[in-house]
């Protein structure tokens, strides 16, 4: 295969595997924690009302992630929300392998620091085995999108699965990834 291989890809089988078999004692490979999949969710509510809405969301995350979303559809109707069971309301996209890195590489040196009034990541947004969940409320601070053509700020959710077991193990494995993370309450008093 002719390809490189994603910078952060490179950087995990280096340097990560082995920080975290040391840190965690793994004593077989396979236990070390990698990431599996990134899926990126954006729930478009004005698509009730305006089909264009839905198509620009749609346009935005085919440039963010580099390839086509796929069109989510409500469960249930909702009488007060105008909203039948089937209607297109937003879209999602799951990211794996080369683009997963590439995606992870640029939402942690790129996309992050350019959040407004950033100061770090929760670092309990975990659910208990192992994924984290962070949402944006603004898709502009992804550098390739055009600001005068998306014009109305759409927020969206980004959920990053892990083979890890719990959520230490998940939360080690994307700090050795370069995640900025809050500094943890407990550590600071300590030092």
């Amino acid at each position: 295969m002719a390809e490189s291989k994603p910078r952060l890809q490179v950087r995990y089988e280096n340097e990560v595997r082995k920080a975290l078999a040391e840190l965690h004692g793994y004593s077989n490979p396979h236990q070390i924690p990698s990431v599996e999949k990134i899926t990126l969710n954006m729930g478009v509510g004005q698509a009730i009302g305006d089909k264009k809405v839905l198509d620009l969301a749609f346009e935005c995350m085919t440039e963010i992630s580099g390839q086509k979303p796929v069109i989510t559809n409500a469960r249930k109707s909702i009488a007060n929300f105008r909203l039948r069971e089937g209607m297109p309301i937003g879209c999602m996209v799951t990211l794996r392998r080369q683009r997963m890195y590439e995606f992870l590489d640029r939402l942690v040196s790129v996309v992050l620091p350019r959040v407004r009034d950033f100061r770090g990541i929760s670092r309990k947004a975990f659910d208990g085995r192992g994924n984290y969940t962070l949402g944006l409320t603004e898709q502009l601070v992804f550098p390739e999108l055009n600001p005068d053509k998306f014009t109305r700020p759409q927020g969206m959710n980004i959920t990053i699965v892990t083979t890890a077991n719990t959520n230490d193990e998940a939360r080690d494995l994307l700090e050795k990834l370069g995640m900025p993370f809050k500094q943890d309450n407990n550590k600071k008093g300590a030092a």
